[in-house]
This record gives C-alpha cells, sequence and structure tokens, in this order.
C-alpha cells in the first residue's frame, strides 16, 4: 500500500480519525484476550513486553488480566496492547487501500505504519503492519490517539522487525 509511505502527511489525517469517543473509567478491572502465536511471533511479543515504556500518553503501565507478556496496558482500560493477534481484515480489504472506508485508514507514525479502525464501540484499534508480528492498540477513552502511537513506536522499532508477519 502506497498510503504507508506517507508518515508525516498521516498525522493530520490521524487527528481527524480520532474523534471523541464515550468516556470509560480507568479501574483495576481491564482485562484483555491473551493471543496465541507461533513460537516466533511469541518470542518477538516477549521482547517487545520487555522494551515497552513505562508510561504511554502520560497514563502509567497498568496491565489487564491475565498477566501475560503477549499483553499490556497503561491507565487501567484506556490503553491497551496485545501482541501477536492475527492479521485484521481490513488489512487486506481494498476499500481501506483505496481511501474509502470512513472507519479505517493506513498511516504511519514515527516509523511504523499502522492500520487505524473506528470501532462501532467507540474505541480505535490501531494495528501494526509491514512487521514480523501484529501488534494491536486499543484506545477507549476519547484522547488522541497520536500520543499513544507516538510513545510506543520506539519499541516496536526495537522489538518487531519490518517484514511480513506469518
Amino acid at each position: 500500500m502506497s498510503s504507508f509511505r506517507h508518515r508525516h502527511a498521516v498525522l493530520p489525517a490521524l487527528a481527524l480519525l480520532i474523534t471523541a469517543a464515550g468516556c470509560s473509567s480507568a479501574d483495576d478491572s481491564a482485562s484483555a484476550a491473551v493471543p496465541s502465536p507461533d513460537a516466533k511471533v511469541t518470542k518477538l511479543c516477549r521482547n517487545l513486553d520487555e522494551v515497552l515504556p513505562a508510561k504511554v500518553d502520560g497514563e502509567n503501565r497498568d496491565d489487564p488480566e491475565p498477566a501475560s507478556a503477549l499483553t499490556a496496558g497503561w491507565g487501567g482500560e484506556a490503553i491497551i496492547l496485545r501482541c501477536g493477534v492475527g492479521q485484521p481484515p481490513k488489512m487486506v480489504d481494498p476499500k481501506v487501500a483505496n481511501g474509502n472506508d470512513p472507519k479505517a485508514m493506513a498511516g504511519g507514525v514515527d516509523g511504523v505504519d499502522w492500520l487505524m479502525e473506528q470501532r462501532d464501540d467507540g474505541t480505535h484499534r490501531f494495528t501494526t503492519a509491514s512487521r514480523e508480528a501484529y501488534v494491536e492498540v486499543r484506545v477507549t477513552d476519547g484522547r488522541d490517539s497520536t500520543g499513544v502511537l507516538v510513545d510506543l513506536a520506539p519499541a516496536v522499532k526495537e522489538a518487531i522487525p519490518e517484514g511480513i508477519a506469518s
């Protein structure tokens, strides 16, 4: 997808995609389904877990239950990361590639390509593209998600090599 190559032009478009979603309270009851990738991807995800930041967009790390090196969180349910997820269907949807899906777009932030989706439940889901493992980040509290992706980009670049996820 050629749209992955236009990293700097994406930030204004990203701001348009990220509209205010409903607020949810941050509490200790955050949970996330733990992915079950193959051994190679699991190793990459464990490497990612070791280099994830303590704070993302001003929120302290607060991992969801059940505890796993394949999941991480910041601010309760506000920001949830899952590593080793499957390829989202919209990643290969021609409507997204052509810019014709109002709820999904491809773009890049600080050297990491993402599929950005606005979900029907008011959350935003971001899934890495062009990396050897898919990393999903869900943002639930209506914040401008650009800061979240900027804070996570260095860890993703360090732990998940560019390439095609299997």
